[in-house]
């Protein structure tokens, strides 16, 4: 009696299996390449400081990465225009401002009413109106309101708040819109 001409030849379905994975993992490390390859666009944005007259329209994000001068750049430009002082801004707020523009399809630029406000600035502010934040997220580098002349600030409001990104609030009044990379909510 013979035996079964698999069982004579053990192992054979195990190499057989494990030269098909070869060759998969082969074609796949292959094929990995060329998706890395393709690379997001540049991210970049537009801002005017108009209580400073500085503006940044440059790239700050390429290659996957955010440019880290640009980013100092912009710390710059947003800083507490009060008293000079200098935060680093979250790059998720440039971000959100970059995606906003992009939602709107904007051609200009955002004027920048506020960015950072020191612990200083803010909490004058907070004894000139009570609806200041104590721990404003303007103190963390999280926050800016916004403006766009000749652009009716219910377009930018309606716009990020459909983009459930952080908290936006309008103030008409003043005609400018606030945005920030917090909780989402809106006023």
């Amino acid at each position: 009696m013979t035996a079964p001409r698999a069982a004579s030849r053990p192992g054979l379905f195990g190499r057989r299996r494990a030269i098909g994975l070869g060759v998969a993992a082969a074609i796949l490390s292959l094929t990995r390449p060329a998706t890395a390859r393709i690379k997001a666009p540049p991210r970049h944005i537009h801002l005017i400081n108009p209580h400073t007259g500085e503006n940044f329209r440059d790239i700050y994000h390429e290659n996957g990465a955010y440019v880290p001068d640009a980013l100092r750049q912009l710390d710059l430009l947003l800083r507490d225009h009060a008293n000079d002082k200098v935060h680093s801004i979250d790059p998720a707020l440039i971000d959100l401002l970059a995606d906003l523009k992009r939602r709107i399809d904007l051609t200009q630029p955002f004027h920048v009413v506020s960015a950072y406000r020191s612990p200083e600035t803010n909490a004058a502010a907070r004894r000139r109106n009570r609806n200041v934040a104590r721990n404003s997220l303007h103190m963390h580098g999280k926050a800016v309101d916004v403006a766009v002349p000749d652009l009716n600030i219910q377009v930018l409001r309606r716009a990020a708040i459909a983009m459930e990104a952080g908290g936006v609030g309008a103030y008409p009044h003043a005609n400018f819109v606030h945005l920030d990379v917090g909780p989402v909510r809106t006023w």
